[in-house]
């Protein structure tokens, strides 16, 4: 808990100050008011409690209280409503100048399209002190994107886009949260690893709601500029990766390991175990081998062409590098 934020996340946008201002101006008015109902509510408890031989009568009618006590909390409801609005406003209306990242919500992940055509999954880079325009689209079910840090939440809602606009005031990492329940998953979420910097959304955590988490990580201008132009290669124990390796990284990232398992044993989605070069027959009665252009039309379009007995898998399509995908199938190619 910072300071500054009372009893919320440490304050990272721009509008983050008035909604904590909004936020204890109705808490601290709730609880004053908690303590003197209270209060008065035991005084009258204790001073007109029963007695022996005094017989009770009904209270009065009196007009100007009960004008008073329906009037007054309309004005209060009033100012509260323009003073929301105001901050909603400011962060549904993009400023000018406002970078666009595309937000892609689906089971169970988000993914980051930068204006250069480059994407991540679940971790977004932006810097510090630029105005940045999220626009949001589902890929399936009803999300929600919802940042703390940044005092900012929006639904993600399939056949539409949504926005906000909002601009972070400090370096650092930000959690991503999805506050919307969009479906269960297989098996049982793995504990995050203690003091990565990514605590609440580490490799293998993806089976489901509970784990569509992701990360803003908020960089110097400088930073960012030199990340955009020369993304760094993954790395595996300090070097880079291999395509295998960076795959199997993938495996876990990209959350396959919901529907895909690799020792055999099936799921809503065919194992990986031994695919790569084996026949298949898909719905339509047709037989194909397991290639790389059927692995990548499987990723990129899963309903063109269906392995048999699995029809009610309906994997969303995904959008990826080439490079990504490339590092899948090099991992399918290990699992003998």
């Amino acid at each position: 808990m910072n300071p500054d934020s009372f009893q919320l996340p440490e304050q990272m946008s721009t509008n983050a100050a008035e909604y904590d201002a909004l936020y204890n101006f109705i808490y601290y008015f709730s609880l004053v008011f908690t303590v003197a109902i209270t209060a008065i509510t035991i005084y009258f408890v204790a001073k007109y409690r029963r007695r022996p031989g005094v017989k009770s009568e009904p209270p009065g009618h009196n007009l100007v209280m009960e004008i008073a006590w329906t009037v007054l909390p309309l004005f209060f409801i009033i100012g509260l409503f323009h003073y929301s609005f105001k901050l909603f406003v400011q962060n549904a209306v993009a400023y000018e100048g406002a970078m666009e990242i595309r937000v892609r919500g689906q089971k169970w992940l988000w993914t980051f399209e930068y204006p250069n055509g480059y994407s991540e999954t679940d971790e977004l880079r932006l810097p510090v002190g630029r105005p940045v325009k999220l626009i949001f689209s589902s890929e399936d079910v009803l999300h929600a994107f919802f940042v703390p840090g940044a005092r900012l939440k929006k639904d993600v809602v399939p056949g539409m886009y949504s926005t906000f606009s909002f601009i972070p005031t400090k370096t650092g990492d930000l959690q991503v949260f999805c506050a919307e329940y969009c479906g269960g998953g297989e098996g049982t979420p793995e504990p995050p690893a203690a003091g990565s910097p990514k605590e609440l959304n580490v490799s293998g955590f993806h089976k489901g709601h509970w784990g569509m988490l992701g990360v803003i990580h908020v960089l110097p201008q400088a930073d960012f500029d030199q990340w955009v132009k020369n993304p760094p290669p993954p790395t595996c124990d300090g070097q880079p990766c291999t395509p295998e390796q960076w795959g199997e990284k993938l495996y876990t990232k990209q959350a396959c390991n919901s529907c895909h398992t690799i020792d055999g044993k099936r799921l809503t989605g065919p194992s990986w175990k031994g695919i790569f070069g084996r026949q298949e027959q898909l719905t339509d009665g047709t037989t194909v081998t397991i290639d790389e252009n059927y692995i990548r039309e499987s990723i990129l379009k899963p309903q063109s062409k269906i392995v048999k007995t699995y029809e009610n898998g309906n994997m969303p399509p995904y959008t990826i590098p080439d490079k990504q995908l490339e590092a899948l199938i090099a991992y399918m190619k290990t699992l003998k």
